[in-house]
């Protein structure tokens, strides 16, 4: 973290241009039972990490695709979260199923298979939009 730098507002900045209303969401479901959990993860993931300099974000999210793929299908809906911000910040539906399919090397087939099913949820519910 720099010092100096608000990361909660650079990470609201960065959460709604990616994920419109994560924070809310996260706050209906979650800030019950551990209040501020929205905001830190607004803070932390998307303000400390997310927006760092070095990787632009379609990269940045590529690599979390990977590495949700990779860790298998407990991940599904942050795996379909993910593919949605990358498709946001101009990421390919073929970018996104070949980092996807690549991970059949670490996370096997099962993995793969569950990251393409939820791919082609997210691809679907653009397509109904």
């Amino acid at each position: 973290m720099t010092a100096g730098v608000d990361t909660y507002a650079r990470g609201k900045a960065l959460s709604e241009a990616v994920n419109p209303g994560m924070e809310d969401a996260l706050a209906a479901r979650y800030d019950a039972l551990v209040p501020g959990l929205s905001k830190m993860v607004v803070d932390v993931a998307y303000g400390t990490f997310y927006a760092r300099n070095g990787v632009d974000e379609k990269t940045r999210l590529l690599a979390t695709i990977a590495a949700l793929t990779a860790l298998g299908g407990q991940t599904k809906p942050q795996l379909k979260v993910n593919i949605a911000s990358a498709r946001a910040v101009g990421a390919s539906r073929e970018e996104i199923c070949e980092i996807i399919y690549q991970m059949t090397l670490y996370g096997g087939f099962p993995a793969m298979i569950n990251a393409m099913n939820a791919a082609i949820e997210v691809f679907e519910a653009e397509d109904a939009d």
